[in-house]
């Protein structure tokens, strides 16, 4: 907890974490087309759905309204904003492009110590895939990918990705029965190249994960039927 978190009283702290995480739920519903696009998210309706009072929920849009992903309309509510597959296809390029960037940096500064770390976050992932526990799967990923760019020393720019990880619904990978062994193998090749300070594999190995995850959501959103016209692609 930061500074000014410690200075104030606890019931703003944890209504602050309470409208995180229904931004958190709303922006997944979004992302995976559970909202759709010119939906309206009434205030009363959605604090009953998801069992909280209605201050988190205007809060958390207007979190949501920050980040383009909703917008205001006077006398009507927030409205839902159009989700079009460029703007999925500009938020991996975004993101593949930082982490490219961090993984770069990692490959020659990471310490013997943090591979074992991610070796042990890919066994924790294979297990989960076995076991199809997806919420841990979905932590074991988030844990093997924050040690890897944390180990790039470049701390801002970890977390910013980690910032901009929140448009990935993990939801989607982590019940895609073919996603999870992809993923585990794709990590054993980054940590043998890791091993080896290969930093063109690396690079490789980690530009490919994000080209396949923007295919995986683009197709998910595809079969939703999100996008029902050439104009909404």
């Amino acid at each position: 907890m930061n500074a000014l978190a410690s200075t104030r009283p606890s019931g703003a702290v944890r209504r602050e974490q309470l409208s995180d995480e229904v931004a958190s739920r709303l922006r997944t519903e979004i992302m995976t087309g559970a909202l759709r696009p010119d939906t309206f998210i009434r205030l009363d309706e959605t604090a009953a759905r998801l069992g909280v009072s209605i201050t988190p929920v205007r809060e958390a849009l207007r979190t949501l309204r920050g980040e383009g992903m909703v917008e205001l309309e006077p006398h009507r509510g927030h409205r839902v904003v159009l989700l079009t597959r460029t703007d999925i296809e500009d938020i991996f390029w975004l993101q593949s492009t930082i982490a490219q960037e961090l993984a770069a940096t990692a490959t020659h500064r990471i310490a013997d110590g943090d591979i074992d770390e991610l070796v042990r976050f890919n066994d924790r992932l294979a297990d989960a895939v076995d076991r199809q526990n997806h919420e841990e799967i979905a932590r074991a990923e988030l844990g093997f990918h924050w040690t890897f760019n944390q180990a790039s020393g470049r701390v801002k720019l970890a977390w910013f990705l980690l910032h901009t990880a929140r448009y990935l619904p993990s939801q989607v990978f982590a019940t895609d029965p073919t996603w999870g062994n992809a993923a585990v193998a794709s990590h054993v090749e980054l940590i043998d190249a890791l091993r080896r300070r290969d930093v063109d594999t690396v690079v490789a190995l980690v530009r490919g994960q994000f080209t396949d995850a923007a295919t995986r959501l683009i197709a998910w959103l595809d079969q939703a039927g999100l996008w029902g016209s050439a104009s909404e692609r």
